[in-house]
C-alpha cells in the first residue's frame, strides 16, 4: 500500500492539472462486459466514435510498441499460461514452481550495457525495466490470472489499469506466489508489485511514463537428492510419496530483494503539424530518463556444510548488494521523410558491496566494494517507409571500466501482409556481471576477485527470420562469443561427482565460441483439428565445453478447436510433447543462485507429455491441465539439472479473467 500512496503523490499534480471537462456520456459510451467487441484490423475504421471496443485498451511496451488487449483463446495462450507468464519453449523448469528454470536455448544479447548484479538463476520471475508495461484505456479494466501451484500455495497475477483522464493513465499490479512443493525443504514464494502512470498534455508537448516496482523471491533450497539411484530412478513404490525422499539440506534459503523508480519524460520544444491535422511534420524534442534501483542476494545457512567445502563460521549469511543510479539527457529530432533521430548521454554510477574486506592466510585482500560512474554517449534511429522499417540504437562509453559499447539494429519488410523479412544485429562489450568480478561468502572456496584478471565479454550476433502464414516461422541466428565468462570446476582437479559445489570458481573461455540456432514454428490445420509445431536446432563449435545445449527440442501440439453448447463456450483440447536430446545439463548452485558447466553427467532425451482442456466464456479463458502424465508409465530419468529432478504427473488448473467498468 505505501507503494501506491507514494505514486499517487508522486503524480498529485499530474492529475490536478490533467482535469477537463467532458460533455455528459452516452449510454453507448459505457462498456460492461458483454458489449466488448473483438474486431479484426479492417474493421476498426468502421467502429463509431462513441463505442468502445477491445481496441481502445492499449497496452504500450518498454519499446513504445503498442498492442491491444486480447481477450480470444488459441495455443500460444496455453504456451503462456505458466510462472512466467511467457512461451518456456526454450526453458527447462525444476520440480517446483517458480523455483528456476534450466537453459535448453541461449539468447546472448544483452539488454543494456552495463553489468547485473548476478545470481541469474533467481531472476526468471524479476522484472526488469524493460519487462513494464503501460496502458492507455478507455474505461477502467482489471486482469486477473490464477493458477494453482504444488500442495500447498497458488498463484495470482492481478493488475488494474484506469484513467482519471483520457491523457493521465494509471496501473496497479501485484503478482503473489506460493507453492510448498513435493520435495522437502523446497518452498517458494515470491510477490511482485509494480504500479505505473503516462501521461501526455493537451497539446502533446509534454509526455510522462513512470514506474515503481517492488520485488521479492524467497527459496528453501534443498541441494538435490542424496541417493537419487536409489530413492527416485528405482521406481521404488515407497518413495513415490516424494515428501519421502531424503534431500541434502533442510536449513538453507536464498532471497532475491529489489526496489525501482523509474521515469522517462519528454518535452517538444518545436513542433510542426501538417495543415488542421493530427499528422506531425517535424518536431524537436528534449527528454530525461531516470532509474534508481536498490537490490540484494541473501544466502542463508544455519550450520555450513563441507558439501560446498571449509566454512569460516558456522552460520552462512552471505550478502550481496547493488545500488544503481542512472540518469539520460537525450535530444530527439523527427521528420516524417527523414525519420526519427535521437542522441544522449548517459551516466550511470553503481555500488557493489559487501559488509567485510576479506584477507586470507595468504595474506590476498579481497575488496568489500566496487564502486563508480560510467559515462557514454549514444545515438537511436527510426525510420518506416512503406513496409520497410529500420530502427537502430548505439552507446559507447566513453569512462568508466564496466562498459565498452552496445550495438542493436533491425531492419524488417513487409510484404502485402503475407511475408515479413527481418534482419537483427547485436554487438556488445562489456565486463562480466558483478558477482563474477568480486564474491565474498562464509565458505572459503566461495570468495574471490577478477577486477585485474577478467576481460571484458564481447558478443557479435547476426539473425535472419522470416514469417509465412503459408511457410511458417523460421529464424536462423549465428552468435559469436569472446571471453566468455561461466562458473564451473577446475577440469584439472578430476573431481569425483558430488564435489563439484565445493570446488566452484568463475572463469573465462579466451577462445572463441561459435554457436548456430535454427527454430522452425509451423501450424498445420484440418478443419476443427490442428498441429502446432515449434523445432530448435543448435550447433556450438568451441576449444572446451563450456556452452551446453541439446542440440534438438521439439515441441508438438495436436489439439481440438469448437465453439460448443451453442457458442456460449469456446473449448480448446488437446495433447502437447516435448522433447530435447541429451547433453550435459547446466548444474544449479544455491550459494550463488548462478548455473554452472558440468561434465559428469548427460541428462535429457525424455519425452514431456501434457495433456490440456482450455476454454473460454466471454472476456474469461479457463485453463486444466494434465502435467508430464507419461511419468505414471514411464522410467524414472527425467532431470532439470543434476540431482534434480523434473516434477511427477500432477493436474492443475486456474483462469485468466479480464473485466471492465
Amino acid at each position: 500500500m505505501r507503494y501506491f500512496l507514494l505514486l499517487v503523490f508522486s503524480f498529485s499534480a499530474l492529475t490536478l492539472f490533467s482535469q477537463e471537462r467532458r460533455p455528459p456520456r452516452q449510454k453507448n459510451d459505457s462498456l460492461s462486459v458483454n458489449n466488448v467487441k473483438t474486431l479484426p484490423k479492417s474493421a476498426a475504421k468502421k467502429d463509431s466514435v462513441s463505442e468502445v471496443t477491445i481496441r481502445d485498451y492499449k497496452i504500450i511496451s518498454f519499446a513504445r510498441d503498442t498492442t491491444f488487449l486480447d481477450t480470444t483463446l488459441t495455443v500460444q495462450k496455453e504456451y503462456k499460461y505458466n510462472y512466467l507468464r511467457q512461451d518456456d519453449f526454450e526453458l527447462m523448469p525444476l520440480s517446483n514452481i517458480g523455483q528456476t528454470y534450466n537453459k535448453l536455448g541461449v539468447n546472448a544479447e544483452r539488454a543494456t550495457m552495463y553489468p547485473q548484479l548476478g545470481a541469474m538463476a533467481k531472476h526468471f520471475n524479476y522484472r526488469e525495466v524493460e519487462d513494464i508495461n503501460y496502458y492507455n484505456v478507455a474505461t477502467p479494466m482489471t486482469d486477473i490470472l490464477f493458477k494453482t501451484t504444488l500442495e500447498e500455495g497458488q498463484l495470482l497475477d492481478a493488475m488494474l489499469t484506469f484513467n482519471t483522464s483520457r491523457r493521465l493513465n494509471f496501473s496497479i499490479g501485484y503478482k503473489g506466489h506460493r507453492s510448498l512443493g513435493k520435495y522437502n525443504s523446497n518452498q517458494i514464494q515470491s510477490g511482485n508489485f509494480t504500479a505505473t502512470s503516462n501521461y501526455m498534455t493537451e497539446n502533446g508537448r509534454y509526455a510522462l511514463r513512470a514506474h515503481i516496482a517492488a520485488q521479492d523471491i524467497l527459496s528453501e533450497e534443498n541441494a538435490g537428492l542424496t541417493d537419487k539411484e536409489l530413492q527416485f530412478e528405482s521406481g521404488d513404490p515407497e518413495f513415490t510419496d516424494r515428501a519421502k525422499v531424503d534431500v541434502r539440506f533442510d536449513d538453507a534459503d536464498n532471497k532475491i530483494l529489489g526496489k525501482r523508480y523509474y521515469l522517462d519524460h519528454t518535452y517538444k520544444l518545436v513542433r510542426k503539424r501538417k495543415d488542421s491535422s493530427i499528422v506531425e511534420k517535424t518536431s524537436l524534442a528534449i527528454g530525461h530518463v531516470f532509474n534508481y534501483e536498490t537490490k540484494y542476494y541473501q544466502f542463508m545457512q544455519d550450520s555450513g556444510d563441507s558439501y560446498f567445502g571449509d566454512a569460516i563460521l558456522s552460520t552462512i549469511n552471505d550478502k550481496a548488494s547493488l545500488k544503481t543510479f542512472y540518469n539520460q539527457v537525450n535530444l530527439e529530432f523527427y521528420n516524417s521523410v527523414l525519420g526519427r533521430l535521437k542522441g544522449n548521454i548517459n551516466l550511470f554510477n553503481y555500488d557493489y558491496f559487501f559488509n567485510s574486506t576479506l584477507i586470507s592466510e595468504d595474506g590476498d585482500k579481497i575488496d568489500s566494494k566496487l564502486n563508480g560512474a560510467e559515462v557514454a554517449i549514444g545515438a537511436d534511429y527510426e525510420k518506416k517507409i512503406g513496409g520497410f522499417l529500420v530502427n537502430g540504437s548505439f552507446k559507447y562509453n566513453v569512462s568508466g571500466d564496466l562498459s565498452g559499447n552496445i550495438l542493436d539494429a533491425v531492419a524488417s519488410y513487409d510484404l502485402n501482409d503475407k511475408y515479413r523479412f527481418k534482419v537483427k544485429v547485436h554487438s556488445s562489450a562489456r565486463m562480466p556481471n558483478f558477482n563474477f568480478l568480486l564474491y565474498q561468502s562464509e565458505y572459503l572456496n566461495y570468495n574471490w576477485q577478477n577486477t585485474d584478471v577478467f576481460k571484458k565479454e564481447r558478443i557479435n550476433s547476426l539473425e535472419f527470420s522470416l514469417d509465412s502464414k503459408l511457410l511458417g516461422g523460421v529464424s536462423v541466428k549465428y552468435t559469436n562469443l569472446d571471453n566468455y565468462t561461466y562458473f564451473g570446476t577446475d577440469p584439472s582437479l578430476n573431481l569425483e561427482e558430488g564435489l563439484e559445489n565445493a570446488n566452484i570458481k568463475p572463469y573465462q573461455e579466451e577462445a572463441g565460441i561459435s554457436y548456430l540456432k535454427v527454430k522452425y514454428n509451423k501450424e498445420f490445420t484440418l478443419g476443427k483439428f490442428a498441429l502446432n509445431n515449434t523445432f530448435m536446432y543448435q550447433a556450438v563449435s568451441q576449444d572446451a565445453d563450456v556452452l551446453n545445449v541439446p542440440q534438438l527440442v521439439t515441441r508438438n501440439t495436436l489439439y481440438f478447436s469448437s465453439d460448443v453448447f451453442k457458442k456460449a463456450m469456446y473449448l480448446q483440447t488437446g495433447i502437447t510433447f516435448k522433447y530435447f536430446s541429451k547433453y550435459n545439463m547446466n548444474g544449479y548452485n544455491p550459494v550463488l543462485g548462478e548455473f554452472f558447466v558440468q561434465d559428469k553427467e548427460e541428462l535429457g532425451g525424455y519425452p514431456l507429455l501434457d495433456f490440456f482442456i482450455n476454454a473460454r466464456i466471454q472476456q474469461t479463458r479457463i485453463f486444466l491441465k494434465a502435467e508430464h502424465f507419461n511419468s505414471l508409465f514411464g522410467d524414472y530419468n527425467y532431470y532439470s539439472a543434476p540431482n534434480y529432478p523434473y516434477r511427477d504427473f500432477v493436474i492443475r488448473f486456474g483462469l485468466v479473467w479480464n473485466f471492465f467498468s
